[in-house]
């Protein structure tokens, strides 16, 4: 190999070449390469919205003016622009690159294009579709010109709009809820004939889970109403929510298995042990199937467990986090320009996954919540009677307020692994606090044992900030010395002198 091989881009011909008389190539996927980048940290998150920009670009069938027009009205219009300038040039490069080949994206605009001009004449008057929810709208304008060769042809789709969890695909629920303006009928001057049929007999849950999943899912009033007619009754409630403390969610874990060895009294059951993410998969789960021969235990994500059941259901971490359940993983605003109009319902499509989650189970679900940070589902389902939930161990986030606004206070940690209290509404209200300096873990609260003095659950007691409600004084070094500062600082610059006798914090 010679470094014009390199430079002129030959390098992996030149080294195949060289390699054939001696080794059989077997070249690893592209696409687990950029896999393996990704894991590695070697793909920035710029590069992967630019990726995923892409495909979503293509499989809609959308133009380069669409989007531009929609970055005219974005809410950052000028990251919008800036962002399709930069898309354009690559779009024609990786159009250049693929030459005559096609993508898996070119499969249905293609398809599409064929069917519309007429190349392709279609014998089918019956287009059956499964699973319509997940429907997005490339598809959608090939089915339509599909049912346009035909005056006569007719469109039976099965799907169920409280289980569509795949917007991140490209999948619009829109075109399943407006079924009828999209791919209805004409008839006697009136358009969008449609009918529809409700099938709302389950042969999986039981009456106390069926029936408040449905109540759960149809909060979000833009959902199709259905009646449900469950699979059998029971006397016993079938939905628990578990609450552990910091660390312990391996204990909560095993003492839900427990219960549910037990409650089987001798026979085999099979538990689903459902996560929001991968990652959350129990590290000790070979040793969990051990210690519970008669449980057929296994993982799964909720979106891989669409189609599936189990005698008993376990939801992982049912947390107020950014990976937690609902995710607070927000997608970066720009692919709106190529995804579907985003519902305004809060956690929409996330309640929909939780609906998923609750109807694999046929007997039981339990559901394991961060104690000091329990998800909004979580509370959702302890605060409403309707539900007829269990709850097991109490939350224990009520006594810390945000001064701001009145939400909760919850307990995050930072990338660097330090502690900080953050209000619910982050997005709307931002408040954040130190945790305690002595002991680094809880807030300190007035009390009114101790007058103008913060007390924190370590014992701690500070100075209350004379500038603010929520505040308190800790030792701080200025340019003529040690004072004492809020911790609310710079939003508050209470101050007070150092008195000698005074520390940064005492215990009681």
């Amino acid at each position: 190999m010679t470094r014009p091989d390199r430079v002129e881009g030959h390098l992996i011909e030149s080294l195949e070449k060289r390699l054939a008389p001696y080794v059989q190539p077997n070249p690893i996927p592209p696409e687990e390469v950029f896999e393996q980048l990704i894991e590695m940290g070697q793909v920035d998150a710029f590069t992967q919205v630019l990726g995923t920009f892409l495909r979503h670009f293509k499989s809609s069938g959308t133009t380069v003016a669409s989007c531009r027009e929609r970055a005219e009205k974005s809410a950052d219009k000028a990251r919008s622009m800036a962002f399709m300038k930069i898309f354009e040039p690559v779009l024609e490069a990786y159009q250049t690159r693929l030459g005559d080949r096609i993508d898996f994206e070119d499969m249905i605009v293609r398809a599409t294009e064929h069917v519309a001009a007429g190349r392709y004449k279609s014998p089918y008057r019956h287009l059956l579709v499964d699973e319509f929810q997940d429907i997005s709208e490339g598809r959608a304008r090939l089915l339509k010109a599909l049912k346009a060769q035909h005056e006569d042809a007719r469109i039976f789709a099965v799907g169920d709009d409280w289980q569509s969890i795949y917007r991140f695909t490209g999948s619009d629920i829109h075109l399943m809820r407006d079924f009828g303006e999209e791919f209805g009928g004409t008839f006697a001057g009136k358009s969008g004939v449609h009918s529809a049929v409700d099938l709302g007999r389950t042969f999986r849950s039981v009456d106390r889970i069926a029936l408040p999943a449905r109540s759960f899912v149809l909060k979000n009033p833009s959902q199709i109403t259905k009646k449900v007619i469950p699979a059998g009754t029971t006397d016993e409630p079938a939905i628990k929510v578990a609450h552990y403390g910091w660390g312990q969610e391996g204990e909560a874990l095993k003492s839900a298995l427990d219960g549910i060895e037990a409650g089987a009294g001798g026979d085999k059951a099979s538990v689903l042990l459902l996560g929001r993410y991968n990652f959350l998969e129990p590290e000790e789960l070979p040793q969990l199937r051990r210690q519970y021969p008669l449980l057929s235990i296994k993982f799964m994500t909720v979106h891989r467990s669409k189609g599936l059941e189990a005698d008993h259901v376990v939801i992982l971490k049912a947390a107020s986090d950014r990976m937690g359940f609902p995710s607070e993983i927000v997608d970066d605003p720009l692919l709106d320009l190529v995804l579907p109009k985003p519902e305004e319902y809060d956690h929409a499509e996330e309640r929909r996954l939780l609906y998923v989650a609750l109807t694999r189970a046929r007997k039981s679900v339990t559901i394991l919540a961060d104690r000091q940070r329990p998800s909004v589902f979580a509370r959702e389902l302890v605060e409403t009677p309707e539900y007829g939930v269990v709850v097991l161990g109490e939350a224990g986030i009520s006594k810390h307020r945000c001064g701001a606004c009145g939400g909760r206070m919850l307990s995050q940690t930072s990338k660097k692994g330090a502690p900080y209290f953050q209000c619910e509404h982050r997005k709307l209200c931002g408040e954040m606090l130190r945790p305690c300096n002595v002991c680094g873990t809880d807030l300190p609260v007035d009390n009114n044992a101790y007058p103008s003095n913060f007390v924190c659950s370590c014992g701690a007691t500070f100075p209350a900030c004379p500038e603010c409600s929520d505040g308190w004084l800790v030792e701080r070094k200025g340019k003529w010395g040690k004072f004492l500062g809020c911790v609310k600082y710079p939003d508050c610059t209470g101050r007070q002198t150092l008195p000698n006798a005074k520390r940064r914090g005492r215990m009681r």
